[in-house]
């Protein structure tokens, strides 16, 4: 007889191969089974998302069909988990748009970007109207639905976690709700990318547009930009301003700039000051926007060409990055460089773009300013603002879960009329004002730009795993009928008429450069692939610069109508 101990290890075996192979049966909800499925769903659409079609990737929403597949085969996760799972992955993604967004939301108001603004707000209202049109002429009845297939038409993840969060909170709506409105997102969207590309093409049709000549006016367009910091050397001719001081000069002149050095008749360079007095024959370098450069001459004397590095000098221009917390919010104005260090600041760069260096300017976590002057005084200026990059790679959780409360928070108020910002809403409108306004709290907003995409990425990805798990198992029978097709035709006709029209407006109307209105077409419908197909076909950043210019609003606005709708009609 063989001895027991002989024949454990064989039937342990047996057992334990059992376990492993449970791991990846669809009807085991086990955690350990749920992580390996979530994480399988995510990987696979990751790397399905890459794949490309005529310069074309669908990214990370692939995620979501990979789900629907996984659920299709009856996979499943326990609800509570599930319900985790999405809500926290909505809540991390929507928190993370915000802080990326906020810093330009109130600035795209300004004039610059006024009219694309209201072209965004214009195509939003359209795609309203056609939900509104479809569903009182009774083609699709079923609101939820609807809802799902306009987020999945205008490509906006967020509109529709916001609807499926809002639905969920509505007594007496049947909780499969949720899962139709992911059905019809997910019918709606692939024609949504292919429609948006579409709307280019025919706008670039009608109006018989050529690339070439489109880029050439957009970089000449660029090179005069007023907002783009200018470098000008200027010969001081002008007896009547001889004696000036720079405050003095700055009233003459009537406009914001900055004197980063001072080359007198005798050849010396210095960093003027306030009180510093100009001399006819002085050559002066001067930082102004482009826009006020041939005001600056004709008040001052013609430009003259310098080469101010190679002049013998002890004057040096560095940049220095700004890391310690408590300057963060710091008007530049207090920071008395003149003063206390014998500094010019001539620019500020944030986040890859130079802002001119006004006084008002407040300085965030992150920034690099340039100054001009003596290298101790830089360098006693850069002890004091930290300059160690080392300090930005550390992630400032506390704002981002403080962020996170008072989002939950704001989102469980009642609004009026049975309408809350919920947990898509709420953490988004306190991200864009904590990006904005935290200074005045002390918290540190800064994140950087690996850290910002990875949180953004996670949230994405454990949304949509979710909720195409739980879509999955019905949509087979919902999409492929004829009602599905009648979501797909609907979603194509929601994307198309509405982008054509504000394609056909800001070129026949207001003579919008085509690579914006290209941006402006795909920041509408905040949709990376197609601007990504976009910069493809150009080699231009212009598209990305008006995509970024409507994205703050058009992402805001595209989550509060998704809500709306569904508390309106339902």
């Amino acid at each position: 007889m063989q001895p027991e101990s002989g024949r454990s290890p064989q039937f342990g075996e047996k057992d334990s191969m059992d376990n492993l192979f449970d791991l990846f049966l669809p009807e085991n909800t086990s955690l350990a089974a749920t992580i390996i499925l979530l994480s399988f769903v995510i990987a696979a659409g990751i790397f399905i998302g890459k794949i490309k079609i005529a310069g074309v990737s669908l990214g990370v929403t692939f995620v979501l069909f990979v789900g629907i597949l996984m659920g299709h085969f009856r996979y499943e996760i326990d609800p509570g988990i599930l319900k985790f799972v999405r809500e926290f992955g909505l809540i991390l993604f929507i928190f993370s748009i915000g802080l990326q967004v906020g810093p330009g939301f109130f600035s795209s108001f300004k004039k610059g970007g006024l009219r694309l603004n209201g072209l965004a707000l214009l195509g939003i209202s359209l795609n309203v109207v056609l939900v509104l049109i479809i569903y009182y002429s009774g083609w699709i009845d079923d609101i939820p639905a609807l809802v799902g297939v306009m987020s999945g038409a205008v490509t906006n993840t967020p509109g529709l976690a916001a609807a499926q969060q809002t639905v969920a909170t509505i007594p007496g709506v049947d909780p499969e709700a949720v899962n139709t409105m992911a059905n019809g997102y997910a019918a709606a969207y692939p024609l949504g990318v292919l429609g948006i590309i579409l709307s280019m093409f025919i706008v670039k049709w009608v109006f018989r547009i050529r690339n070439e000549q489109e880029i050439s006016n957009i970089e000449k367009e660029q090179e005069d930009s007023h907002l783009k910091p200018f470098l000008l050397s200027v010969k001081v001719t002008n007896a009547l301003i001889d004696g000036h001081s720079m405050l003095q000069l700055h009233d003459v002149v009537q406009t914001n700039f900055v004197v980063s050095r001072l080359m007198g008749s005798d050849g010396k360079v210095t960093i003027p000051k306030s009180s510093t007095a100009i001399h006819t024959g002085d050559i002066l370098l001067v930082v102004c926007s482009a826009h006020d450069a041939e005001r600056f001459k004709a008040v001052i004397g013609p430009e003259v060409e310098m080469d101010w590095e190679s002049t013998p000098t002890p004057v040096y221009s560095r940049r220095i990055l700004v890391t310690k917390s408590e300057y963060n919010g710091v008007a530049l104005g207090s920071l008395r460089l003149h003063n206390g260090y014998k500094l010019n600041c001539t620019r500020v760069n944030r986040a890859g773009v130079d802002l001119l260096a006004a006084p008002n300017l407040r300085i965030q976590m992150g920034d690099r300013i340039t100054v001009v002057g003596n290298l101790e005084d830089i360098d006693r200026l850069a002890s004091r603002l930290g300059n160690s990059m080392k300090r930005l790679d550390q992630p400032n959780l506390i704002t981002i879960f403080v962020g996170i409360i008072l989002g939950i928070v704001l989102g469980s108020i009642n609004l009026g009329y049975g309408m809350k910002l919920g947990l898509a809403g709420g953490p988004l409108v306190v991200a864009i004002l904590l990006s904005r306004f935290g200074y005045k709290a002390k918290l540190i907003t800064y994140t950087s730009s690996a850290a910002s995409l990875l949180l953004r990425e996670l949230g994405i990805c454990m949304f949509l795993a979710a909720v195409g798990i739980a879509a999955g198992r019905d949509f087979a029978a919902c999409v492929f009928t004829q009602q599905g097709m009648w979501w797909v035709l609907a979603g194509f006709a929601i994307t198309l008429i509405p982008l054509i029209v504000v394609g056909m407006i800001a070129r026949g109307v207001y003579k919008i450069n085509y690579l914006t209105i290209m941006g402006l077409l795909s920041g509408g419908c905040t949709d990376p692939p197609a601007l990504a197909f976009a910069n493809n076909s150009t080699g231009n950043d212009a598209p990305a610069v008006a995509y970024s210019t409507v994205y703050p609003l058009t992402m805001f606005l595209r989550v509060v109508a998704a809500q709306a709708l569904i508390l309106c009609l339902m």
